[in-house]
């Protein structure tokens, strides 16, 4: 039987948080069938490798630059065989994707993503939470520290501390002294509930939970230094109110009260 994945195209794949079994199907599919695999070897559970068939080419991106990754790229495209980018988590948030694209674009190649699950989503997994608590908040900022990469001034943390919404905020928990200082200094209460999350859904996660007064020694004590998020808001706490959606009392499109 055909493949369905064009090999003319490079084909980008979301690897999920950690847990090889939240692969997508078609992600998997993709490994299984790819010839050449490019991944975030300094990232990814190595275990999603063992997806590859026998034979495939499987390259460790960590200390390659990015010329030499559309090279590699570049080399099996015109071969014929199928590329698969293997990245982090989601390929939307801080993915690098657009670079690469950009660069294929020039050389006449195109890709197609495919979509994967973020650790954000499996970090809320691991606490068994929801971002979204009903009358508590519904919104969800996902940002970072300004670092080496810097953010835009009006994405400070101090700016969507002010909203008081819940907050999933990625690497930065190597600065995590100052990341509770910017959220103090927007607006957070010192008492507002704080989860640290490492690795999520990798076997050796870890959570540290506390307040903004007490999570940054926390995290100091615990080793954790990378690979983590931090997660902010009052979704964490105790309050919660019961959803309308299955309320006995509330009438809608498929049930009337």
């Amino acid at each position: 039987m055909s493949s369905p994945f064009d090999p003319s195209l490079v084909y980008f794949v979301g690897a999920g948080p950690g847990d090889p079994e939240l692969l997508t199907l078609k992600g998997h599919r993709l490994l299984s069938q790819a010839d050449v695999v490019i991944y975030a070897g300094s990232l990814i559970n190595p275990a999603l490798l063992d997806y590859c068939k026998a034979g495939a080419r499987c390259h460790d991106s960590a200390r390659l630059d990015l010329g030499q990754i559309i090279d590699l790229m570049v080399t099996g495209v015109s071969a014929g065989q199928l590329v698969v980018r293997l990245q982090t988590g989601d390929l939307s948030l801080y993915g690098s994707i657009r670079e690469q694209g950009e660069e294929l674009a020039k050389l006449g190649i195109g890709f197609r993503a495919v979509a994967g699950v973020s650790s954000f989503l499996g970090a809320a997994a691991e606490l068994g939470v929801e971002y979204t608590v009903p009358e508590i908040s519904q919104s969800l900022v996902i940002t970072r520290m300004s670092g080496r990469t810097p953010t835009p001034e009006k994405e400070s943390l101090e700016a969507f501390a002010a909203h008081q919404t819940s907050m999933a905020i990625f690497l930065s928990v190597q600065e995590i002294g100052e990341v509770v200082a910017r959220l103090r200094d927007g607006g957070y209460p010192a008492d507002t509930q704080v989860a640290v999350v490492y690795k999520a859904t990798w076997p050796d996660c870890q959570v540290v939970r506390g307040t903004l007064a007490t999570i940054a020694g926390q995290v100091t004590s615990a080793g954790i230094r990378k690979t983590a998020l931090i997660l902010v808001g009052a979704f964490l706490g105790d309050e919660y109110h019961y959803s309308k959606l299955y309320d006995a009392g509330f009438s809608h499109e498929y049930r009337q009260a």
